[in-house]
């Protein structure tokens, strides 16, 4: 009975030994981090990290990891002129760039000091798009503007109408080809189901006024 308990122990060793040992490597081929805990800003971290389209502003917030070399990894907040700092290569051009080209960026300026550096960027906050809504609203203020959001949803994140709101006057102000262009929206038909094609998606710096 002994031997088979601890045969028993070293097969379930094993099976959980190689695994592991798989996962390293796994891990070293395709530079995947661990995904960090829920916190209150997991929804724009989300968002951002796994939209491969989205353009880094400043003040967004960046988790830049170098595969192996944790004196040059960071968290940096992008600054207002668009850059970052890292060590050795001091400023870096963010603003304007996506994720993945940051990346190649950071990945061919560390060549010089680093063999084969392996980097990835993960937007972890977003602060850079945002739209605002003003007037008759609970919360007036500038709001996270998140990947395919519209006229309605942003409206939802204002905490309501004062009794005073013009539910059937509200417009979105829009710069278009540096005019300022108004796009209406009915609330109430388009809460009942009615020109839905004014619930538009919006766009960062959007102004929606409630009047």
């Amino acid at each position: 009975m002994p031997k088979r308990t601890y045969s028993s122990m070293f097969v379930s060793f094993l099976l959980l030994a190689i695994p592991a040992a798989a996962q390293q490597d796994s891990g070293a081929k395709q530079v995947i981090r661990p995904a960090a805990p829920a916190g209150p800003n997991e929804t724009p971290k989300i968002i951002a990290a796994t939209d491969p389209n989205y353009v880094i502003g400043a003040q967004d917030v960046l988790d830049i990891s170098v595969w192996k070399e944790p004196e040059v990894s960071r968290v940096v907040p992008v600054r207002p002129d668009g850059k970052i700092s890292l060590p050795l290569l001091n400023d870096v051009q963010a603003a304007g760039l996506t994720p993945a080209q940051l990346a190649a960026q950071i990945t061919d300026s560390l060549k010089k000091y680093v063999t084969n550096p392996q980097v990835t960027v993960i937007v972890t906050t977003i602060n850079s798009q945002r739209v605002y809504i003003l007037g008759e609203v609970t919360r007036p203020g500038a709001f996270p503007l998140l990947p395919n959001m519209t006229v309605l949803q942003a409206l939802s994140s204002a905490g309501g109408f004062t009794q005073f709101a013009r539910e059937k006057s509200i417009y979105v102000l829009r710069t278009e080809d540096g005019k300022q262009v108004k796009h209406p929206f009915n609330y109430k038909d388009v809460v009942n189901g009615k020109n839905s094609d004014q619930n538009i998606v919006l766009k960062a710096g959007d102004t929606i006024v409630v009047p």
